[in-house]
């Protein structure tokens, strides 16, 4: 279902996902760019800062070039899935023990997704099932393919309104370790995943945290600081959303009002002012949903009620319930305060996404990773996964930004109503940046505190 909206102006970033593999002495890497940015030939590299990745173009596979595949339509199927799957990282992520209670919280679950499912595509045997289960439910790891394939290219990109997307595959030039090509043909093929061969020395550094720069638009400058012995491959999504506010806020919009945080603390902080058309009512929170230019994009946000902890609140969201949310949004007139804020947010996700149902791929025995290529060294399997986010929301709009390291080692105007509704964020609450034709959040966070 399409979500029709009405709203005001926002400019929000999203970079989305790194995947790195490494191994306990073999590695394979490839590299990629999404439809949104155009398919690169195999000599094509990104935008060049100074020419150090252009000096490593001749390392690019040979023979490898995205060919002509059949996507599969977005259904109800795709999106319960992936649904789920955003609804299940992000509760892990917010509710995982050890993790200090009232702090903010943000994921990017299309990041993690594409990163992981482009890993999948080289998994076998009871790890490719493991994986299939998390990122898909019921669906096939060739049928997520044909879906995101899909979906990707469904996502709209206008001038206020960008949506870019990259993908790219970067492996050790060693000769103890060989690239399964079909691996490599899949990715290029459904994820427009090019692959770059690198002697991960200094200069591979350099050139991956310079792709990541760039596909970032600035926003991740350094996600590597140096590269294991033992690391082989890294798979790598990057994806920007650049976007206005539909209705941009004025100086007299904002005022200063009490923001109370988690654990009971306030603090004045700027809070922006609008007038919305869309309400959310779920019965345990309420909120808005806050348009982007173009109507392809949107701002949500849901505030438990008052008495509803916010962490009991997402303890008992589920994927079907989060999207039948967004899509039943009520046409009422809202008056919305939205708080200026940021958020910075960095975890390893091992121990989630073992919880969560795959902790073959981690197994350094057990894992079958065999589809990514074949090594003399050891075998292959993940070791980490690292995702990193930052979010800032003022009276511009939103910039926003996450990457996803996996590390594998071997071994406008208010229609008239009845009532006006008041949705005044100032106490914890939960927010999303969603694709209003199936209301699929691309990231999920969670403001716990605003700090000065």
């Amino acid at each position: 279902m399409r979500i029709k909206l009405y709203g005001k102006k926002m400019v929000c970033l999203l970079l989305t996902g790194i995947l790195l593999l490494q191994l306990t002495a073999c590695g394979n890497v490839q590299s990629g760019r999404y439809a949104q940015t155009g398919r690169e030939t195999e000599n094509d590299g990104p935008a060049e800062k100074g020419g150090a990745i252009a000096a490593q173009a001749a390392d690019l596979m040979k023979g490898v070039k995205a060919g002509a595949v059949s996507g599969k339509k977005t259904d109800a199927d795709f999106v319960l899935a992936m649904a789920d799957f955003a609804v299940k990282l992000f509760q892990n992520r917010m509710l995982a023990e050890g993790e200090k209670e009232g702090e903010n919280v943000l994921i990017s679950p299309l990041s993690v997704m594409l990163a992981l499912a482009m890993t999948a595509n080289g998994a076998k045997g009871e790890t490719r099932t493991q994986m299939e289960t998390l990122l898909g439910g019921d669906l096939s790891i060739e049928e997520l393919n044909e879906y995101l394939y899909t979906y990707v290219n469904s996502l709209p990109s206008e001038e206020d309104s960008e949506l870019r997307i990259a993908n790219s595959i970067w492996f050790r030039d060693r000769a103890d370790f060989v690239a399964d090509q079909a691996f490599l043909q899949r990715n290029a093929d459904y994820y427009a995943a090019e692959a770059r061969k690198e002697p991960f020395d200094e200069t591979t550094v350099n050139n991956i945290n310079q792709w990541v720069e760039e596909n970032t638009d600035g926003l991740i400058k350094k996600v590597l600081g140096e590269i294991p012995a033992d690391a082989v491959m890294y798979l790598i999504n990057a994806l920007v959303f650049d976007a206005k506010w539909e209705v941009e806020y004025n100086r007299s919009d904002i005022r200063d009002r009490t923001f109370t945080a988690w654990d009971g603390t306030q603090r004045e902080v700027p809070m922006m002012s609008s007038e919305e058309s869309l309400y959310l009512d779920d019965g345990d929170a309420v909120g808005f949903i806050k348009p982007y230019v173009g109507n392809q994009y949107s701002f949500a946000a849901l505030l438990p009620n008052e008495g509803v902890d916010i962490n009991d609140y997402m303890a008992s969201m589920t994927g079907d319930r989060l999207v039948r949310t967004i899509n039943s949004a009520k046409e009422e007139a809202v008056v919305a305060k939205l708080p200026k804020f940021s958020c910075e947010d960095q975890t390893l996700m091992k121990r989630e996404l073992e919880e969560l149902g795959m902790p073959l791929a981690f197994d350094a025995g057990a894992a079958d990773l065999s589809g990514l290529g074949v090594s003399s060294a050891g075998n292959l399997y993940i070791s980490q996964v690292l995702h990193k986010t930052f979010i800032a929301v003022d009276e511009l709009g939103t910039k926003a930004g996450a990457v996803t390291v996996v590390e594998a080692d071997a071994t406008g105007s208010i229609p008239p109503a009845e009532e006006v509704y008041y949705v005044t964020l100032d106490r914890p609450f939960v927010y999303m940046i969603v694709d209003n034709a199936t209301g699929l959040p691309m990231f999920i966070g969670a403001v716990m505190e605003i700090s000065e």
